[in-house]
């Protein structure tokens, strides 16, 4: 049976997984599937394209926290939305190995732009949209790599708990030091961007589109 698109990114994902972005290959993919690397070609044109895909499927239950016109929502509950925004793409990219890597570079990959930072710019504007995910591709990216570094016994001591997450994927008491920097962080991008919110740069009653 000929395997549809879907199939091809359920099977990049399942490669990404085992063998991490690095090793994430076309000629891999193709092997999981059991078909040629041409067979590949027939759904997506380049790689580049399939990691976009699997950052979609990585990335789809992130979306708009509010389903209220966003002209009738106040300026505290669009960055509550916000906040709430990068939290759930900081999770769903740290649920899959190198999520973050795969998210970040599908974003470069589109000029830059994604639905995820679209629906931010809608809450509180391009600029501060586009440094939210900076900021957080970043955080993940850190965190995924301290993880990982623990789990092959790199890390020793306090740096092993602050990475290892418990059983069940929650941090343990001691990583929630990572969890806890990632919230510090978006409240001092958002709290400068409060500070600015009567400059002419920065204006949160009139949303970007």
């Amino acid at each position: 049976m000929r395997n549809s698109l879907a199939d091809v990114v359920v099977a990049a994902l399942r490669v990404l997984d085992a063998q991490g972005l690095e090793n994430c290959s076309m000629r891999r993919v193709a092997a999981e599937l059991d078909v040629q690397p041409s067979a590949l070609y027939h759904h997506v044109p380049n790689k580049q394209s399939l990691l976009a895909l699997m950052a979609d499927q990585i990335v789809q239950g992130v979306g708009p926290r509010t389903d209220r016109a966003l002209a009738e929502v106040p300026v505290a509950a669009r960055l509550d939305a916000a906040r709430r925004l990068c939290g759930d793409l900081r999770e769903a990219m740290l649920a899959v190995r190198d999520g973050a890597d795969v998210v970040a570079t599908a974003t470069a990959f589109r000029t830059g732009r994604s639905r995820v930072e679209d629906e931010l710019a809608k809450l509180v504007g391009g600029d501060a949209a586009r440094t939210l995910m900076f900021f957080t591709f970043g955080h993940a990216q850190s965190t995924q790599t301290h993880r990982q570094a623990a789990a092959l016994g790199a890390l020793v001591g306090e740096q092993v708990a602050s990475a290892a997450p418990v059983p069940g994927g929650e941090a343990s008491p001691a990583g929630s030091d990572l969890d806890a920097s990632f919230g510090r962080g978006i409240e001092l991008i958002l709290g400068g961007l409060v500070a600015l919110q009567h400059a002419p740069a920065v204006d949160l009653s009139a949303p970007s589109h």
